[in-house]
């Protein structure tokens, strides 16, 4: 559940209509954020949730993608993730707020005691079951891995990254929500034309793909051409939307996960 007794998955229409429709009040702005980042609560007609407002004015200007579009974005991964059937993204909306136009999106609680799926650990003590992704040390010298769990679902954040081209997938963009489900968040620098995948859950590259994926890809190819693409419209280019059909359409071919590019740095800066 969320703080707001809404579940993502089990009540995606009570949570879509207060996030278009809720009267937005600012509770902070969460300060490690590189673009404007604020926390706020949602009301309407007696039901309340928290919620995560990215105003497109706050959106700090990139060299590769255009400005002012990282807000649709964001939308534009939840509207992937929920056509997939795996909702891995918290329900996303774009909508006016206090500081104008920007991307709103439910609140995600994480309990106090969550389980960590994703970060650095002791490079002689990695945990069964864990994949290793990048050796470092720390200011000791003390070896460390960056790894990540064997985990069905955080394989099916890995499928869903490879198909929106995600340039950002830190560590930290991982939750473990209360219902036990994971979701992934932060989403802005998605869908670019040029290959931009940069991610820490690299330990499946270039496996077979599991059969839950390949039924997802299926599922999203068709719909791409169809529905999707139209509600993508909204928020991409079509040369944008063409290249998320591409990948779909790459990943049924190899039925592998991608592998790291050459040209393009393949870890997040800080990783986690």
């Amino acid at each position: 559940m969320t703080s707001s007794g809404l579940a993502p998955r089990q009540d995606g229409g009570a949570a879509l209509r207060l996030l278009r429709d809720g009267d937005l009040t600012i509770e902070g702005r969460l300060v490690d954020a590189s673009n404007t980042t604020l926390r706020a609560i949602l009301t309407l007609d007696g039901a309340t949730a928290r919620c995560v407002y990215k105003p497109v004015r706050g959106e700090r200007p990139l060299w590769d993608f255009p400005d002012g579009t990282l807000a649709g974005r964001e939308v534009a991964a939840y509207l992937v993730s929920a056509a997939s059937g795996w909702d891995l993204v918290p329900p996303t909306v774009l909508r006016d707020g206090p500081f104008g136009p920007g991307s709103c999106q439910l609140w995600i609680d994480e309990p106090d005691d969550t389980e960590r799926l994703v970060g650095f650990v002791p490079a002689d003590a990695v945990p069964p079951r864990w994949f290793p992704v990048v050796a470092a040390r720390d200011d000791d010298g003390t070896p460390y891995a960056l790894a990540h769990a064997d985990d069905p679902r955080l394989a099916r954040l890995a499928v869903l990254d490879a198909v929106i081209n995600n340039a950002d997938r830190k560590g930290g963009h991982v939750l473990l929500g209360p219902d036990d489900r994971v979701y992934g968040v932060d989403h802005g620098v998605s869908f670019h034309v040029e290959e931009k995948l940069r991610t820490v859950l690299w330990g499946w590259a270039g496996r077979p793909l599991p059969a839950d994926a390949v039924e997802a890809l299926d599922l999203l190819a068709g719909q791409v051409a169809g529905p999707l693409g139209d509600e993508l419209a909204d928020h991409l280019t079509l040369g944008e939307i063409a290249e998320v059909a591409a990948r779909i359409g790459r990943l049924r071919e190899t039925c592998r996960f991608p592998q790291p590019s050459r040209d393009w740095p393949a870890v997040p800066w800080p990783p986690v």
